[in-house]
């Protein structure tokens, strides 16, 4: 019951935040579905603001898991997006609904956990592993399950490891990263989450790293347009402009130094070749 009352009362938030195709947004605004661990994270303040520094573009971001931000985009809601759920926007793009996809940047995933660690899973080597260990203990396990891009990796990691939790072990939060995380150090459960997310909460967390370092754990960023030629009333020039700005060196310089003073480490690395 409370996990369909958060969904309903999203649902809600969604739909007020966002705007159909018959009420457009002004000239001026570009609408960004995107991840919520750049939000969360504060990346997302420190990129939009120097985007909008010379006032010709306002920037709109819905910060959603990426399945919904995908969703958003086949509705016409979007002018581009910031997703990591590769397989997905593969599929996206394909479908006809995006153009112009780009990986710029990466973090990587962590498995958190209490420091007792009941299941034992600090010291494996893969993911999968740890994972097949949790789920033999019976020790809860916090999954967003809200078909961001976090929760397609679990679940891919979840059949690598040819488990899963029982039922009673496996809590569906049905929320963003932050909210995942908090539920998880309220539980003292193991939880799957992005490491930039993590750094910015963990002051606040009774959770440790038990699982990283795994290539399967890698997490990667992608910028989509909107496709104009399916969406006549995105604003594909704002879309454009801020696309060609996270690919700008300015852009790469405030996402590479990151983190760096406050958490003493980058939370992101950037990818893609800039002029």
């Amino acid at each position: 019951m409370k996990k369909l009352k958060f969904l309903l009362s999203a649902f809600a938030a969604l739909v007020l935040s966002s705007c159909c195709q018959e009420c457009q947004p002004p000239d001026d605004t570009v609408r960004l579905a995107t991840t919520t661990s750049v939000r969360d994270t504060g990346l997302l303040d420190a990129l939009n603001e120097a985007f909008q520094n010379d006032g010709k573009y306002k920037l709109q971001a819905i910060a959603v898991g990426s399945g919904q931000a995908m969703q958003l985009g086949r509705t016409g809601e979007a002018d581009l997006l910031l997703v990591h759920s590769p397989e997905d926007e593969v599929r996206f793009v394909a479908e006809g609904y995006g153009t112009g996809r780009v990986t710029f940047m990466h973090n990587d995933f962590v498995l958190l956990g209490p420091a007792a660690d009941p299941a034992k899973v600090k010291g494996t080597k893969t993911a999968a592993e740890a994972l097949a260990k949790i789920s033999a203990s019976g020790a809860l396990f916090v999954s967003r399950a809200d078909q961001s891009g976090t929760h397609k990796k679990e679940l891919k990691l979840w059949a690598a490891a040819g488990a899963r939790p029982a039922a009673a072990a496996y809590l569906e939060a049905g929320q963003g990263m932050a909210g995942t995380l908090s539920i998880a150090g309220e539980k003292k459960a193991y939880v799957l989450a992005d490491r930039s997310t993590w750094l910015s909460m963990k002051k606040n967390l009774a959770l440790a790293v038990l699982c990283e370092g795994d290539e399967a754990l890698v997490n990667r960023y992608s910028l989509i347009l909107a496709n104009q030629a399916k969406f006549k009333k995105i604003n594909a020039s704002g879309a454009r402009a801020y696309y060609d700005f996270v690919l700008s060196k300015p852009a790469r310089d405030i996402i590479e130094n990151f983190g760096v003073q406050k958490y003493g480490q980058r939370l992101f690395f950037y990818d893609h070749a800039v002029k």
